[in-house]
């Protein structure tokens, strides 16, 4: 890879979402927000709406999904987020979601994610983290293709913004076992290589299409206690506990958590800059795929930005959605 500056904002770790969009005016904008009932995707959502965009919830539990858009309509005065069921990890719901969206879409944030305790599997066989945190984001975007391109041409581009974390410095894509079928399995590699997924999504997402008006960026939202730590085995628990010990992370609030995706999301710089991975509101340094977490802790590794990978697991995962 060639060297060059990282992009750089004015903002930083201690920032929150409301920060990140303070005098940004999103009318107008129609924004999905998936994983929006728990954690970090309702706060992204009610700073959307709070900004002025068109929200919808793409949620998996809907009942839980209204009562997010409840509490931000109270907060918003009035602006209630649409709620629409999406599965993830069911194709049929994700070609249900992506056949019904009428008219532009101007900003996709790809915020859901799923850690399992155990190996777990969907109805296709796929491993459950990869089939939900990649595969089910992937079929997404890419069904909605099409009503991004319209919202670029709309509003001068269109993003996707695509939720990634430190946990992808531990593994890269293992193309010859993409769902441990046989290696033995461990549930942190496996999420390590859905989040490294993530990033290289952006990457090839931005090649392909920045010429339709679209870029794509991967965000390390850093370290929030949300839902997404409840299916933690004592092995996972433990882990995390030592990576804080280690100074590897510092917990930021929801609000802190959030900041990262909006700064993808409206910040000027990335308007038209995509294929990045960005931690604490700027680009991230890229590091050595030897590199140790614990001496790199706001670094991307570069497995997780290389183009030839990213074309390539875009390619497998477009031949396994056909299947």
């Amino acid at each position: 890879m060639t060297a060059r500056e990282p992009v750089s904002t004015p903002f930083t770790a201690a920032d929150t979402a409301d920060e990140v969009l303070r005098g940004v005016d999103l009318t107008g904008v129609r924004a999905i927000v998936t994983g929006a009932s728990s954690g970090i995707g309702i706060e992204t959502a009610r700073a959307l709406t709070s900004a002025g965009a068109e929200v919808t919830l793409a949620v998996r539990n809907t009942t839980a999904g209204d009562a997010v858009a409840a509490t931000i309509e109270r907060s918003t005065g009035g602006i209630r987020p649409r709620v629409v069921r999406l599965d993830l990890a069911d194709r049929a719901v994700v070609t249900r979601f992506t056949g019904a969206w009428d008219g532009p879409l101007h900003l996709l944030i790809n915020n859901a994610g799923l850690v399992t305790g155990g190996l777990e599997r969907t109805a296709e066989g796929w491993e459950l983290q990869f089939a939900t945190n990649h595969l089910g984001h992937f079929a997404l975007a890419t069904g909605l293709h099409d009503a991004l391109a319209l919202g670029a041409a709309d509003r001068d581009g269109a993003r996707i913004v695509s939720v990634s974390s430190t946990a992808h410095m531990r593994a890269g894509i293992d193309f010859d076992d993409l769902h441990f079928e046989r290696r033995d399995y461990d549930p942190q590699i496996a999420y390590a290589q859905s989040k490294t997924a993530n990033s290289l999504f952006a990457v090839e997402a931005t090649r392909l299409w920045a010429s339709d008006g679209i870029v794509a960026n991967a965000v390390n939202p850093g370290g929030v206690a949300t839902g997404l730590q409840r299916n933690f085995t004592a092995r996972q628990k433990e882990s995390l506990d030592a990576a804080e010990a280690a100074g590897v992370f510092t917990y930021k609030t929801v609000e802190q958590g959030a900041a990262t995706s909006m700064v993808a999301a409206v910040a000027p710089e990335f308007a038209r800059s995509g294929g990045h991975y960005l931690d604490d509101g700027r680009e991230a340094c890229t590091v050595t795929n030897d590199a140790d977490l614990a001496q790199h802790p706001h670094g991307v590794k570069e497995w997780a930005l290389d183009p030839a990978t990213a074309e390539h697991l875009w390619t497998v995962s477009a031949d396994l959605l056909r299947r």
